[in-house]
């Protein structure tokens, strides 16, 4: 056979990388991220393949890694505050933020260059479990300074 594999070609096919997606492995993942509870079917239609095919690929990506995990965004999302952090300089910051990645409350802890060493998300329903999040941040030994905003209104981009 020559020329480009058939996208319909079985997910272990020895024409398709493990741990890679192709084209039409884009297309389905950007579908999902738009609606992550269509059905295989409507997928399918939209893609150009059968719903058996759209779950053997789906199921083939989160074995190779390629999809992550599953997860979902709730409408009542609560309040979400943004905490910059100093860490002491005899302290590590891997270490740190290995700590504060931990912490209930906390969503996404991200190492940065500048003033502060780490940016913390937290989310919680209630601006009281924000509060005992931060402090919960700020007990954490290595610590030595927060900055924490909270954030009034998010704007959807994707």
């Amino acid at each position: 056979m020559t020329g480009a594999p058939n996208p319909n070609m079985a997910a272990n096919s020895p024409h398709r990388s493990p741990g890679r997606a192709d084209g039409m492995d884009e297309r389905i993942l950007q579908i999902l991220y738009k609606d992550s509870r269509m059905p295989f079917a409507e997928i399918g239609k939209s893609v150009g393949i059968t719903a058996p095919a759209v779950r053997r690929r789906i199921e083939r990506m989160t074995q190779n890694g390629v999809i992550k995990r599953f997860t979902i965004e709730r409408g009542d999302e609560g309040t979400s505050a943004i905490v910059l952090v100093s860490v002491g300089s005899g302290h590590d910051t891997a270490q740190t933020s290995e700590m504060l990645a931990g912490l209930k409350g906390i969503k996404t802890v991200y190492e940065i260059t500048g003033q502060y060493d780490i940016v913390t998300i937290i989310n919680a329903p209630t601006i009281a479990e924000i509060n005992s999040s931060i402090d919960a941040l700020r007990r954490t030994p290595g610590i030595t300074d927060t900055n924490t905003v909270i954030i009034l209104r998010k704007i959807r981009t994707e």
